[in-house]
């Protein structure tokens, strides 16, 4: 039974990485894409360690197939996150949201647990037949914490069950061995229940650079050409001021945001940076926002 299990848990992360059924996914991005780190999830099942590992990857994938957010790769995660001594799992608090999201260079979070996860096996045997039939089951819960606020932006869980049927007739036919590759199935059709609902809330997220560096009136920013953000793009330079609470809960809902001007990009460099020169308003300081300009309620 343990080797049965161990077996099974090897199945699941190989399956993390495999072609998916086909599903329907959003269209190709639009405009500069936003950076996204995803959590390896709490496993709260007895099942086997590797778990929140499979259901991490799997909506790795997911979001990637949509080209609109950029993913921090999983060494690179691992590392800063290990350097900064932050918890790693789905159990990580918002207050610590903030902390990661500014060593990571995220805009937001995305963490969950798979809650439930288990395999059950059924069968009849006749005379002259055998028939077998394994169903797994998944329920896998997701959250986006935006980490400018710590806020959890959305939340919601999937439930995905897939069975397999095997028999003979007379000896003949399929046998009805243990098919572990219905587990991580399971686990990704749970997965892609949420995708396309946490691809639309994450593309709702304000898209922001920092200010990495400045030289008189260039601006070096931490986004360029593998970001999405184009020669001629305009933006928003912003300050960032103190936290607004809300006075019923004591959670924080925003922050004070002072103009400063606008920016225009002019240059791409290095692995992802761009330059930009300042058309309007007063220098910034390092570590000030770079913004999409945002649309006025009925501008067409």
């Amino acid at each position: 039974m343990k080797r049965m299990i161990g077996l099974s848990l090897m199945s699941l992360v190989l399956l993390a990485g495999c072609t998916a059924p086909a599903v329907k996914v959003a269209p190709p991005s639009v405009g500069p894409r936003l950076r996204v780190a995803v959590v390896e999830f709490e496993n709260k099942t007895t099942y086997g360690q590797r778990l929140g590992t499979a259901a991490a990857d799997i909506l790795v994938t997911e979001l990637g197939k949509t080209d609109r957010f950029i993913l921090i790769e999983r060494a690179k995660l691992d590392k800063l996150i290990a350097e900064q001594k932050l918890g790693m799992t789905g159990v990580v608090d918002p207050s610590t949201a903030a902390q990661m999201g500014k060593v990571l260079g995220a805009a937001a979070i995305v963490t969950g647990a798979v809650s439930e996860f288990g395999t059950q096996q059924k069968g009849t045997d006749f005379l002259i037949t055998e028939s077998k039939k394994q169903v797994a089951r998944a329920v896998v819960d997701v959250r986006i914490i935006n980490t400018e606020t710590s806020q959890i932006l959305y939340a919601e869980s999937g439930t995905g069950e897939v069975s397999s049927t095997s028999g003979t007739f007379l000896g003949m036919g399929s046998h009805a061995s243990y098919n572990e590759s219905i587990e991580g199935e399971a686990l990704r059709a749970a997965i892609q229940k949420f995708a396309g609902n946490l691809t639309t809330r994450l593309t709702q997220i304000p898209w922001t650079c920092r200010i990495a560096e400045l030289d008189s009136q260039v601006l070096y920013l931490d986004a360029g050409l593998r970001s999405g953000l184009n020669i001629g793009q305009e933006l928003d330079v912003v300050q960032l001021g103190a936290e607004i609470k809300s006075p019923n809960t004591g959670l924080v809902i925003g922050r004070k945001e002072t103009l400063l001007g606008k920016c225009r990009v002019v240059e791409h460099f290095g692995e992802d940076g761009a330059k930009a020169e300042i058309i309007s308003g007063g220098t910034p300081n390092k570590g000030d926002l770079a913004r999409l300009p945002r649309v006025a309620v009925g501008a067409k």
